[in-house]
């Protein structure tokens, strides 16, 4: 099988970090998150950093860190993926027309076009804001715990046992910045990607977790995954 690009895009509580962590855990797809790049970046950062400070305020006001910055960091691990042939599952990424310009001609040259496939998952603002008020994480692996009710009871992480926390950064009111910056600064790459012949596979993400990865399977079944076919009637 060929090596695979998946690109999970979506606003905040969209199920893009459940999702990815769901195909990586099916296929070993290594999940790529632009947010865990720019957060292992500010914690190894030199607290000097005028630079690193003033997007440390952007990314705790709910704006985006530069996509220049992001562009830099995220570049030369995409490449070490590229040449050791390994999938990748992006999710929180390809968040400005900027940073897409900048990567996608670079994936196209390690993994080719073809094996390149675009999620839409689509999620109203009311249901980002309140998925992602009251969701948690795991303190050691940043594993997503959605406010769904098959996960009302859990109280630590049911992949690595760790504490469940929520995140400061997770507000009403920086969820509402992020939904509209969302709108204004990313949604403009669907647009690249079709004036760059993609076909945009669109999901509705208010759904439940399997349902939605479901859909997902069965959009791109056909060019991504031979086998996904077999396993989707395995699990239904």
């Amino acid at each position: 099988m060929q090596h695979q690009i998946i690109i999970l895009i979506g606003p905040p509580g969209s199920g893009k970090g459940t999702q990815a962590n769901l195909l990586a855990d099916d296929f070993g797809f290594y999940h790529f998150e632009f947010s865990k790049v720019i957060e292992d970046k500010f914690a190894s950062a030199d607290p000097s950093d005028a630079v690193i400070s003033r997007e440390k305020l952007n990314f705790k006001e709910g704006r985006l860190v530069s996509p220049t910055l992001v562009e830099e960091w995220s570049l030369e691990k995409l490449k070490d993926f590229g040449n050791r042939g390994q999938s990748i599952v992006f999710s929180s990424s390809f968040r400005t027309p900027q940073e897409t310009e900048y990567l996608i001609p670079i994936a196209e040259q390690f993994y080719g076009k073809d094996n390149i496939h675009v999620v839409h998952i689509k999620v109203g603002e009311q249901e980002s804001v309140y998925r992602n008020v009251n969701r948690r994480i795991c303190k050691a692996n940043r594993h997503p715990i959605p406010n769904f009710p098959e996960f009302k009871e859990i109280t630590a992480c049911p992949k690595d046992g760790s504490e469940l926390v929520k995140r400061i950064l997770d507000s009403e009111e920086t969820m509402k910045v992020r939904y509209a910056t969302f709108l204004k600064e990313t949604e403009p790459v669907f647009d690249y990607f079709q004036k760059r012949g993609y076909n945009i596979l669109e999901v509705n993400g208010e759904q439940t977790i399997r349902n939605v990865h479901n859909d997902i399977m069965t959009g791109i079944h056909k060019t991504a995954h031979p086998d996904l076919e077999a396993k989707l009637q395995d699990s239904a």
